[in-house]
């Protein structure tokens, strides 16, 4: 980050935008390893990819953390798709390129799975082990191994951490993902619109202390288990603001960090799947807010909708979907987690 910073920002972010913002040329993978080792089993990491239908991009993934992070440098010790009901074979994609797979609905039955990714990261908590668990969104291509030692890197350096962010560049290609033959040029900035036109100017406004984050609501990052396991995780889209949200209230903005990773590629959502996610997220926001005495929610919050329109051959029809609201809660409170896991 540069040394200079506008000082319209707050004393606080600007002085851990000093602090806590790194590359992952930083600390390169090998020099992680003495760090890993003294660090004993606090050390120890897991790295989870929740995944739906990605059969063509999770192998690959899996491979590059498997050669580079496991056998090259043992870094990793535990790596995990979760699979949420794909379609295709993205659990023998997983499987054959050497990850544990696991079912959603094969992890705490007992308590049926709603729709979402908060709620396979939420369930990853039962299956994994690692004291550092490092989330990593299984549709990114051209992997580079740097998105998972660059954010696990800083927990291991510095015992006072709990949660580090990948920041990066987020490329827009032409047709919505970086399909080959897609026509037009590539916008090296364009991707992240929902982070722009509702995720920042949400912290911003609500929660200044994190307008430091590049990328909140990325898919890639890293937190000590002793603090997931205290935090609630909302089931769908709104699951990263939330999560950042109730971390800084939990541990502190000093105890959060970001790193540079370089670039980040994959497949794009239309506008209409990114305003139902913008609304997800809008609702977390509100949650968060009206929790924590900020801002007093209406009723009509119990059962929000969201109404968006498609071309007809006539006009113009509508689609109402309901936004969803379901939070789990935080995993230590779960009685299967207790008896396999000492909470901190």
């Amino acid at each position: 980050m540069p040394a200079e910073l506008p000082t319209a920002l707050l004393p606080e972010v600007a002085s851990w935008l000093r602090r806590r913002s790194w590359s992952a040329a930083d600390r390169p993978v090998h020099s992680l390893l003495a760090a890993k080792r003294a660090a004993g089993p606090a050390g120890t990491i897991s790295v989870v990819l929740p995944a739906l239908d990605e059969e063509a991009t999770v192998g690959d993934i899996v491979r590059v953390i498997r050669r580079e992070l496991m056998e090259r440098v043992p870094l990793v010790d535990e790596l995990v798709v979760v699979d949420s009901g794909s379609a295709d074979d993205t659990a023998g994609a997983a499987a054959a390129a050497g990850a544990r797979v696991v079912h959603r609905d094969a992890i705490l039955p007992r308590l049926p799975a709603e729709p979402g990714k908060g709620e396979v990261l939420w369930r990853s908590l039962l299956v994994t082990s690692g004291e550092i668990v490092c989330f990593v969104d299984a549709d990114l291509r051209e992997f580079d191994p740097a998105f998972v030692s660059g954010i696990v890197g800083p927990l291991l350096t510095e015992p006072g951490l709990q949660l580090v962010k990948a920041m990066y560049d987020r490329p827009l290609t032409p047709a919505g993902g970086g399909a080959e033959g897609a026509v037009g040029p590539v916008d090296p900035v364009g991707g992240g619109r929902v982070t722009e036109l509702v995720a920042r100017p949400l912290l911003n406004l609500h929660w200044p202390e994190l307008a430091g984050f590049v990328q909140p609501l990325g898919g890639e990052y890293a937190a000590r288990r002793s603090l997931l396991e205290r935090l609630p995780f909302p089931t769908g889209y709104g699951v990263e603001l939330g999560l950042l949200v109730d971390a800084l209230e939990t541990a502190g903005l000093d105890a959060l960090a970001q790193v540079d990773v370089g670039v980040r590629r994959h497949r794009h959502q239309d506008s209409q799947a990114l305003g139902r996610m913008a609304a997800t997220i809008y609702r977390t926001a509100l949650e968060r807010l009206d929790r924590s005495h900020r801002l007093k929610a209406g009723e009509d919050l119990v059962h929000p909708l969201l109404t968006q329109f498609t071309r007809t051959g006539d006009g113009f029809a509508p689609q109402t979907h309901r936004v969803g609201a379901v939070e789990r809660p935080p995993m230590r409170t779960v009685a299967e987690y207790a008896g396999r896991h000492t909470t901190r």
